[in-house]
């Protein structure tokens, strides 16, 4: 039986799709490997969301090639699409394939086996407009399913070089993400998490359909899901509709991430998003009534190009006025080819470095008062995996509906189960909490905060 083995850097997105890629190797006979292990074939789904992505998938590819010379190594993902030329250059490649497509590289690696010679099938991504299909009905290593509706992004950011990675936004036929949902379902996920490259996006591409009617479609159709987490949704997605769809939800969990990237107005205009900060606080506050309790999560990008001391304090204030439950803070990385890279002004790393930390410090204040306030509380957790603890054994870890990261005592078989968990203690990045019972009918999994 041959072997194959994966290497995955990158976002969700890119995980999601190598559980695809390997499905489409399982059904033809391979035998999954892991990646230090000698294998016939090594996939590498790389990532080039930075320079750096760049330079960590070279070395992974370059770490294949030395294991294993006489294997077939087969290169794809993001950084593939943008620069199959360079990687056709390191020796020991044979195969190249980009962000679509990818049903083709089993046929490649055929064609290679004969002719020996390197297969570069990456094709124009600005050219397509349809959404590749990928069956994935369950996950090598998850409790939480991901479940990829849409592919590509129409913004053109100037510090993001996704568009040319990804292609312009396509959507999944409705059709197939209600019947992928079922299938995760029926395999035993309680949880899915609806992911994409803008996840929220879906349905622009669409005539008669959008992202509130995906949401309401997967909502009353399919049978024995208990909790929809949306991955992301941009502040202009965010639509009167989407609102109604998360208010009436039984399913939809009370935790949104929120893209902000700068809470300065002046910044934002040089970053090409779509908003204003006071256009971003009237979503938010929007949403909060919808959905009380709410836990909004959110990406923050310190120092782009020409960011003065005041606009960073915009930003800071701002982030303190919406009180976040957790930030993921990002230093402005220069991504060769986008606008930004080019500008001038760049912030020295050492001043953005500090506002990084000032951010940070932030975000972890704002976590734990959000944690505090739950305390007592008896909430629904579904447990991923336990924690390599080796005085506590008995120790599980999961997440509350809203994106509470919550330790107990509990035993294996609680696992991807919905159970209900009272926080003895809050605080971050963890809460501990001690088990009360597990939640056999758990079709009102959205507890109100008074519970």
């Amino acid at each position: 039986m041959p072997t194959v083995a994966f290497h995955t850097l990158g976002c969700k997105v890119n995980h999601y799709e190598t559980e695809g890629i390997w499905r489409m190797f399982m059904d033809n006979g391979y035998e999954r490997v892991d990646f230090d292990h000698d294998s016939d074939v090594y996939v590498i789904n790389t990532c080039t969301v930075t320079n750096t992505g760049d330079k960590k998938s070279r070395q992974v590819i370059r770490r294949a090639i030395r294991k294993n010379p006489e294997a077939i190594v087969c290169v794809t993902g993001c950084y593939a699409q943008t620069s199959p030329g360079e990687i056709m250059e390191i020796p020991g490649v044979d195969v190249v394939v980009g962000t679509q497509d990818r049903k083709n590289m089993l046929k490649y690696i055929d064609e290679h086996q004969k002719t020996r010679e390197p297969i570069n099938g990456v094709s124009n991504i600005m050219k397509n407009r349809v959404f590749e299909e990928m069956d994935v009905p369950e996950f090598t290593d998850r409790t939480r399913a991901s479940l990829k509706i849409q592919e590509g992004c129409n913004n053109f950011c100037t510090f993001c070089i996704i568009p040319w990675s990804r292609g312009l936004l396509r959507s999944r036929d409705p059709e197939s993400v209600v019947s992928q949902a079922q299938k995760l379902v029926d395999a035993g996920y309680k949880e899915i998490v609806l992911t994409g490259i803008h996840t929220a996006g879906y349905g622009e591409d669409m005539k008669n359909y959008n992202f509130a009617m995906l949401l309401n479609d997967l909502e009353t159709k399919v049978e024995g899901l208990k909790r929809i987490r949306i991955s992301s949704i941009e502040a202009s997605q965010i639509t009167d509709e989407v609102i109604e769809a998360l208010d009436k939800s039984d399913k939809i969990v009370r935790h949104l991430h929120i893209p902000l990237q700068s809470g300065s107005d002046t910044v934002l205009a040089r970053m090409r998003r779509k908003y204003s900060s006071e256009f971003y606080k009237q979503k938010v506050n929007k949403i909060k009534k919808a959905l009380p309790g709410l836990a909004i999560t959110s990406d923050v990008i310190v120092g782009f190009p020409g960011e003065t001391n005041e606009e960073f304090m915009e930003t800071y204030n701002f982030i303190k006025e919406i009180g976040y439950t957790e930030l993921h803070v990002f230093p402005f990385s220069r991504r060769t080819g986008t606008p930004a890279a080019r500008m001038n002004d760049q912030v020295d790393e050492k001043l953005k470095n500090e506002r990084v930390h000032q951010l940070i410090n932030l975000s972890d204040q704002l976590a734990k008062e959000y944690a505090s306030t739950y305390e007592n509380e008896v909430l629904e957790v579904i447990p991923e995996e336990r924690v390599q603890d080796a005085d506590h054994p008995e120790l599980l870890v999961g997440y509350t509906d809203n994106y509470l990261k919550v330790q107990f005592d509990g035993t294996p078989e609680m696992i991807g189960k919905i159970v209900r968990v009272k926080i003895t203690k809050s605080g971050y990045p963890y809460n501990q909490g001690t088990f009360v019972r597990i939640v056999e009918d758990a079709s009102h999994s959205k507890i109100k905060a008074t519970s």
